[in-house]
This record gives C-alpha cells, structure tokens and sequence, in this order.
C-alpha cells in the first residue's frame, strides 16, 4: 500500500487511479489531517506501507522527519516546479527522492523498491541465500516492482496484478513468515471495504500452481494459521 499526502484532491484522485491500475492499493489523506493519523497509528498500519508519496505542500519537510522516526519505507516528494533549493532541503530533512511533475506511477514503484532495498539492504535477484552460506547460485525467478510480469529462467510468467504483486512482497521479504493479513494490508490497503481477507488464500493457491508449474517446486511455503513464507 501507498499512502499518498496532497492538499488537491484531484491530485490524489489521480494517483489513486494509477496505482489501481497497477494493482498497487493506495490511501490518500490531506496534509492537515496526516500527521495526526500518522502519531496515532499501529504498527500493523505502518508495515503494510510500502511507501510514502509527498505532494507540494509547505509541512512536507516535517512531515518526512516524523515518517522517519516511524517507518523505514521510501519516502518520495513529487515537486510541481524545478527547484534545486528546494530539492536539497527536502533531501536533508530525509525524503529518499524528489521527482519532477509529471511522472508516471511505474517510476514511482521502480525508485521506491531502488530505495527500500538500499535502505534496508534487501537481497534480491542471484545471490541470495546461498551467498550467505558461501554458496551462490543464481535466482530463477526475477521480480521487477514496477508493474512488469516477473521471470523465470528469462521467460516472462504473466500473472493477474494481484498475484504479481504478493508475489513481489513475499520475495522482498524472502525468508520471513507473513500473515494472511499482512498481505491482505498491503495489496488491499488497510482501510479496504467489501473485501474479506479469505480472498488471499484463493490468490496465493493459484500463484503457487503457476509457479510449481514452471519452477518444478513449490517456491512459498505455507502454514495454516501462520501464513507464507517465500523460501524460492
């Protein structure tokens, strides 16, 4: 999930509209309204944020230091003019990125996940746990995070957004059991209405099948009541 922070509602109208597009769920709040939201949320609230997108406001700079204290996800500031002031004050009160409007919702994604995996030093693509036992060996599958179908052995595998996208968190978060309702958060959202959780379930069996179908193995191990774990 995205949360998204402009005091235009048609500005957070759109982008709602192309995260939707790319199967990526979004909440939008206005400036005035989300840092209070922000002190007062849970942890569950903040984990299923996967990043935080800023809109020209004058509080945005405050805003990324209290984001800070609080989440290590990608904080991105989308500037409505060129202003090289602007965009180093904004890098040092700790926004990861500043980006020029226009720009389209798939390089938001693409510089989000460029960030996460060098804040958080996430391990993705050949080297992952092998390397750390002194054994690499390469990946087969290859997830992108910018709304491309993922691969394997070089070959596209094309999957409904859903599915690509739980798909990418439980790569991202390789080697960690998540629950059913961590991944519901993040591909649903987190205020979410009219869908039950169950529907994970139907999502995550099917992408199972399509991957054991082209890998030979089940690469997500699941436990009932304790959620999946993606172990490649």
């Amino acid at each position: 999930m995205y949360f998204l922070v402009d005091p235009r509602d048609s500005v957070n109208a759109g982008y709602k509209a192309s995260f939707e597009r790319e199967g990526i769920s979004s909440f939008a709040l206005m400036p005035e309204e989300f840092l209070g939201w922000l002190r007062a949320a849970s942890s569950s609230d903040l984990e299923a944020i996967q990043g935080f997108l800023l809109g020209d406001f004058e509080e945005r700079a405050k805003c990324a230091g209290v984001i800070r204290k609080q989440s290590r996800a990608p904080i991105i500031a989308l500037a409505d003019l060129r202003s090289l002031e602007q965009t180093v004050e904004l890098l040092e009160a700790g926004i990861d990125d500043v980006l020029p409007k226009p720009v389209h919702v798939r390089e938001i994604l693409a510089r989000s996940e460029a960030i996460w995996r060098r804040v958080n030093g996430a391990v993705q693509g050949t080297e992952a746990e092998g390397e750390a036992e002194g054994e690499a060996r390469p990946d087969r599958l290859k997830v992108f995070h910018d709304g491309r179908d993922p691969e394997i052995d070089g070959v596209p595998l094309s999957l409904p957004r859903r599915e690509r996208h739980i798909l990418e968190y439980l790569v991202r978060n390789r080697g960690r059991r998540l629950t059913k309702t961590q991944v519901f958060n993040v591909v649903y959202g987190v205020y979410s209405n009219g869908v039950e959780e169950s529907v994970i379930e139907g999502h995550v069996s099917k992408l199972r099948k399509k991957l054991t179908e082209r890998l030979g193995h089940d690469p997500i191990e699941a436990k009932r009541y304790m959620g999946y774990t993606y172990v490649g």
